[in-house]
């Protein structure tokens, strides 16, 4: 695993000119995760048109890059995409615990307020948004939707936000619409795909959820792994 838990240079995801920054990582090999903080690039940074985020700056930006093989092609990356009960039971490594933990214990895809099953390939059509309900062990339930921006035999594109308050220990630690994240998916080959996602707590998230950068990126690295069809609890883990 190649981590940066202090990275200096800014991201640059791919959706514009220059290099991609942090580099895809070969095929067969972990993925590259970075961690920004509030202190360092956060204050100044503005986010790139493609990412969607109007608001500049943040609390913690975590970037994820890989390649991974997948069977199947984008359809099947839009199967796994809209399995939200698949997220249930997903796994990281705690550096707290010095264990694997549970880190999803329950997910549903959403029609209103209501559950109901998992949304087919064929829903996640460009344009279209979602919602979805997650529970996680430390911040516990929350609603998020989904919008998919591209979705191609090629190319898809989505992201995701909460649309309800997360709390930890009956503290809000995000309002609404603090912790974004947005996917870039490209194919390379027949069977070999690029990863990269970036994720951002707003910059007027709760202290209680920045500077835990070995957390962070065991975490991201769970979400990697579930969409690339690897065990989430395979060894090593990411940071231990």
């Amino acid at each position: 695993m190649a981590v940066v838990c202090a990275a200096q240079t800014a991201p640059n995801p791919p959706c514009g000119a220059g290099e991609v920054i942090p580099a895809y990582p070969d095929v067969g090999r972990a993925p590259v995760v970075e961690v920004w903080e509030r202190e360092g690039l956060g204050g100044k940074w503005a986010p790139p048109d493609c990412t969607g985020w109007k608001d500049p700056g943040f609390a913690m930006l975590v970037v994820t890059a890989g390649r991974f093989r997948v069977a199947g092609g984008g359809a099947e990356l839009l199967r796994r995409i809209g399995a939200i009960s698949e997220l249930q039971g997903i796994r990281y490594w705690s550096t707290t615990h010095q264990s694997w933990r549970t880190l999803i214990t329950s997910a549903s895809a959403l029609e209103g307020a209501s559950q109901r099953k998992d949304f087919s390939a064929e829903e996640l059509s460009p344009g279209r948004t979602v919602y979805f309900q997650q529970e996680d062990n430390l911040t516990g339930k929350a609603t998020y939707q989904l919008h998919v921006r591209t979705a191609t035999a090629e190319r898809i594109v989505f992201d995701t936000e909460n649309t309800s308050a997360m709390k930890y220990l009956f503290v809000t630690v995000f309002h609404p619409r603090e912790m974004q994240t947005v996917y870039f998916l490209d194919r390379e080959s027949p069977d070999v795909w690029r990863f990269y996602s970036m994720t951002r707590t707003g910059p007027k998230a709760s202290s209680l959820a920045t500077g835990h950068d070995a957390s962070s990126i065991n975490r991201a690295v769970a979400f990697y792994r579930h969409l690339a069809g690897i065990p989430t609890e395979q060894e090593p883990p990411p940071v231990r």
